[in-house]
């Protein structure tokens, strides 16, 4: 795992030393060595982590044989030894080095850059130049796992892995665009094509740009979500459930046997779920030393799931370590959160998962992941409650009285909620929620389980919320799929590449650990769209076939149990240890001097949380990951 920079300018020369801060920025993800290449108006920097070829023949950027490609690479291949093998057969083709780099510039040059990305299996981002034509080529993975920024800045074209590269450089030319503010504050993250500055974009998954020395862009798609899951619709697989549970074993193995492959100390992440579960059961039947796993753990009960993983971890045999987690230990990450982070980003799971790669990284180099288990085989719980509503919106009595008579109703049930009756609070709020939900088209509905519930009053400035799909195009895909697949592929299309790739890739690559995610194989997607909806999701269960494969090396007993997901008691911790910190950072006369937000809907919010009347503990997070980061953007050099 890597990280790159670079910028082409229109008819100008490269300014060295700036190229050479932009790689600077990037050390955490490459501290094995740098790079830096100018030729005339482009220039291109790389920062190496070694896992293949860690000599010094696989040093970037790096040439394809010919030296007419140059290319600066962040990830991996996993078949790049089958793909080399097809160029030496068809070009003759002579390779000095065992890494994937060295494979993927001369693909790129025999085989041109569309074709090589179709044949590539793996998590990447790339830069390649081409010297002949003077072509620039940006390249993503089908997913998203690695990222990658670009942007055109006055007359300079720039690019990089993240965003504290550019701005590195060019800090004084960028500006918060409120719009997408607004937008993280509902989604607690920055979807893609978005960042927080108006100057720069995420390349979408599955796509790459070209551009000329004009600094003209085309942008082309070589993988689709969608195509991938209208096609597996219209051809499905026609096989028993105990067919497609032992196709799905073999392909997941020969997955991880190509993702196994490490030149350095490899493990995995170890929740004790059925995602991390069945990818750590299948490395050990495939290893003949114990793997090395992973866990974090918490004082409080209802987010500790460290006894599951140390029981899988115990049937299966792996070197276990865990870690618990205290508050303390979240305030001492905090103040990291923001640089790690690049922009706004509030998934409260970002510090166990940082905190958890910082313990892997004491062990290991590469660690591997169950991301994106829940997302191709339908593990949500919000999947279930959205089939609840659609049952409900399907109901004529009460479609009626959602449409003809005020909600107001439901206020009187505040007296319970200031009585402090036990459970009422929770419930109260999930009806209020519910009932305004349920006014909206099934399309919407998901919406809202997606969005942060805060009032609809603006909570950014000067600002307009920018959807976080075309709603309309999108919600015309229900006619194709069930109500089921169509959240699933909304959830791949959205929060998968947003929230879960950007929190791993980050919280890793900030310890300069590699991850890896065998779920997230494009076989492996390709596989589950083949399959009938009731094989993934049945009788109010998800994961069905990604179950039974696990059952077949973990007893059910230790993986049958509610949904925890990998979050942090942090509403308690925002009433507790973290409180004065909160009210510090949420100071009325600081918030008005920056005059992004709307400081007395904030101070009602923090004022009810504290108070215990609600509970405020999505939007407070996210209100105050933007202040940390505004924090720190506006202290960086």
């Amino acid at each position: 795992m890597c990280g790159f920079a670079g910028v082409l300018k229109a008819n100008l020369s490269v300014d060295e030393e700036a190229l050479s801060r932009m790689v600077t920025a990037l050390k955490h993800r490459g501290p094995d060595g740098q790079g830096l290449w100018i030729e005339d108006n482009f220039g291109l920097a790389h920062a190496r982590l070694s896992i293949l070829d860690v000599s010094t023949a696989g040093h970037q950027p790096m040439f394809s044989i010919s030296k007419r490609f140059i290319i600066a690479f962040n990830g991996e291949i996993y078949n790049y030894k089958e793909l080399k093998k097809e160029l030496i057969q068809q070009f003759n083709c002579v390779f000095v080095t065992q890494s994937d780099t060295e494979m993927l510039i001369n693909a790129i040059e025999l085989w041109g850059i569309e074709k090589t990305l179709e044949k590539c299996t793996g998590m990447f981002a790339f830069a390649a130049w081409n010297r002949k034509e003077k072509l620039l080529y940006l390249a993503r993975d089908r997913f998203g796992e690695k990222p990658l920024y670009y942007g055109k800045i006055g007359v300079d074209f720039v690019f990089a892995s993240e965003l504290k590269s550019i701005y590195a450089v060019y800090k004084d030319r960028m500006h918060i665009d409120r719009d997408v503010l607004a937008t993280y504050m509902r989604y607690s993250y920055v979807p893609t094509p978005y960042s927080i500055y108006g100057e720069i974009k995420k390349l979408e998954p599955g796509t790459y740009l070209t551009i000329n020395p004009k600094l003209d862009i085309q942008k082309r798609t070589y993988w689709s979500a969608i195509n991938i899951a209208l096609q597996g619709k219209a051809n499905p697989l026609v096989m028993s459930f105990n067919e497609a549970s032992n196709q799905l074993e073999n392909q997941l193995k020969k997955t991880l046997r190509g993702q196994m492959l490490s030149d350095v100390p490899l493990g995995a992440f170890l929740s004790g779920g059925v995602d991390s579960s069945i990818v750590v059961a299948l490395m050990q039947s495939l290893s003949n030393n114990p793997i090395k796993t992973f866990s974090i753990g918490f004082k409080e009960k209802k987010y500790d799931e460290s006894v599951f993983a140390r029981a899988v971890a115990k049937h299966i045999g792996t070197d276990h370590t865990e870690l618990f987690v205290t508050d303390q230990d979240a305030m001492a990450v905090i103040p990291k959160l923001a640089h790690i982070y690049d922009e706004p980003f509030a998934d409260s799971s970002q510090i166990p998962t940082f905190l958890v790669s910082q313990l892997a990284r004491k062990k290991v180099a590469v660690s591997l992941s169950g991301d994106g288990g829940d997302e191709v085989f339908g593990g949500y719980n919000r999947y279930l409650h959205g089939l609840r509503v659609k049952n409900i919106l399907g109901n004529p009595l009460i479609n009626f009285c959602l449409k003809h008579y005020p909600m107001q109703w439901l206020s009187w049930l505040d007296y319970f909620r200031q009585k402090k009756i036990s459970g009422f609070s929770e419930k109260i709020k999930k009806m209020q929620q519910m009932a305004d939900l349920l006014k909206g088209s099934f399309a919407n509905v998901y919406y809202g389980f997606c969005t942060m519930a805060y009032s609809k009053n603006s909570l950014i400035l000067q600002s307009t919320e920018i959807p976080l799909l075309d709603q309309v195009k999108y919600s015309s895909l229900l006619a194709s799929f069930s109500e089921m697949e169509w959240m699933m592929l909304v959830d791949t299309l959205t929060y998968l590449t947003d929230d879960i790739m950007v929190k791993v890739d980050r919280a890793a690559m900030a310890v300069s650990l590699e991850t890896r995610a065998p779920l997230l194989d494009h076989r492996i997607f390709e596989l589950a769209w083949r399959l009938p909806e009731n094989y993934k999701v049945k009788s109010g269960q998800g994961k069905c076939v990604l179950r039974e494969v696990l059952y077949r090396y973990v007893p059910k007993t230790l993986i049958e149990r509610p949904k925890m997901g990998f979050g942090i008691p942090y509403a308690q911790w925002l009433r507790g240890g973290l409180a004065g910190w909160m009210q510090e950072v949420l100071n009325s006369d600081q918030l008005h001097r920056q005059g992004y937000l709307n400081v007395p809907l904030i101070q009602k919010y923090l004022a009810e949380h504290l108070s215990g009347k609600r509970d405020w503990q999505g939007i407070l997070w996210n209100i105050l990951m933007f202040q940390s980061w505004l924090e720190n953007w506006n202290n960086s050099n």
